[in-house]
């Protein structure tokens, strides 16, 4: 096992401005995922998601603006909640940017569950936090009679054969549970969601890596950089009014497909892992093969776009790669209880709680 791996310092690893889909840094070298050290367990929140799966704490919270959350659970058979926007305070200035939520990590859906309810609630340090606080229940009624949509791809996204695989299994539990699960597609194109993810990154999380890199640029890993310099060019090309009309036609037409179901159920990561140490500013080259740019690797920017929208990543299964899968639980706008119950009753219908059968072998 790598000497830089899971010492307790590390548990507070994240990248350089929380903004990579990784964790490694100059402080604290490269955090390595525990189920196969060769990958990482994703970012922001890596140290904590590595610390989640290592076994060595039981709780963790992480910011979520564009899957920080949801891609470290993914990589690790853990669960994460990406709160609805407002549902649990912020710190200022960036708890106004409506991409940005916080949610947090378990091992469990219950200890998730349990979580979420201490840190939900309204705070007059933020202002948009909701009143009044929501607190989900413990139990929920079986999933047999609701009525899921599968949604495989998101329009845009290459899908990897193993996590396809693992998330039809999954919608297949839920099937045999009594539930209509009905596969959707969506108009979705990467164009569409570029345009908002530059538009919106540019003009607020860009700007304030920009003001940093301006004074501190030698001192900045190459991907933190290259982001500064990313989000200069967007600046000048992309004004928020440009992606936010897109921004709202991509949310009405998830509203709009999702309005006859219950929840919807897709991948939270289109490829099983990602290289760790790796600063991903070429192709993703995994095992000898190109799976493309890694920009769509991750399959939770959607659904900040789409930020009122509760999502729950919990496992679907194992891939080759010796690393977990895992799947987004999209609820309608608010709707909370909803992704818990499904997230329930995949937890008893496709075990991979933290059992000794479920934890990677340190």
């Amino acid at each position: 096992m790598p000497t830089n791996t899971f010492t307790s310092p590390r548990c507070i690893a994240a990248p350089e401005f929380s903004i990579a889909t990784f964790t490694h840094s100059r402080l604290w070298g490269v955090t390595r995922n525990p189920w196969n050290p060769r990958f990482t367990h994703g970012g922001s929140s890596g140290g904590a998601r590595a610390a989640l799966a290592a076994g060595t704490t039981l709780l963790a919270s992480a910011s979520d603006i564009g899957g920080s959350t949801r891609i470290p659970a993914a990589f690790t058979g853990t669960v994460g909640f990406k709160a609805p926007y407002g549902r649990i305070p912020g710190v200022a200035p960036l708890s106004a940017d409506h991409y940005r939520v916080h949610g947090p990590m378990a091992r469990t859906v219950d200890d998730c569950l349990a979580f979420a309810n201490v840190l939900a609630g309204p705070d007059p340090r933020d202002h948009v936090s909701l009143r009044p606080k929501l607190v989900l229940p413990s139990a929920y009624d079986p999933v047999a009679g609701m009525r899921i949509a599968l949604c495989v791809r998101l329009g845009a996204y290459d899908v990897h054969p193993e996590v396809e695989a693992n998330t039809r299994a999954l919608a297949q539990a839920l099937t045999d549970a009594g539930a209509e699960v009905e596969e959707i597609e969506l108009p979705w194109t990467k164009q569409d969601i570029l345009i908002c993810l530059a538009a919106h990154f540019s003009a607020i999380f860009g700007a304030v890596v920009s003001e940093v890199e301006a004074a501190h640029r030698e001192q900045m890993s190459a991907y933190a950089a290259a982001f500064a310099d990313n989000m200069a060019v967007a600046r000048e090309r992309i004004s928020y009014l440009d992606g936010l009309r897109v921004e709202t036609r991509l949310q009405r037409e998830l509203g709009e497909a999702m309005a006859p179901f219950d929840a919807l159920i897709c991948p939270t990561s289109a490829v099983p892992g990602l290289p760790a140490g790796d600063d991903l500013l070429g192709r993703l080259v995994v095992n000898g093969e190109d799976h493309g740019e890694p920009l769509w690797a991750p399959m939770t920017l959607p659904f900040n776009i789409s930020n009122r929208c509760p999502v729950l990543n919990v496992a679907s299964g194992r891939s080759s790669w010796g690393l977990p899968t895992g799947v987004q639980i999209v609820g309608h706008t608010y709707d909370d209880p909803t992704v818990f119950r499904i997230g329930k009753a995949l937890e008893q219908l496709r075990p991979w709680a933290y059992t000794p059968d479920h934890q990677p072998a340190l």
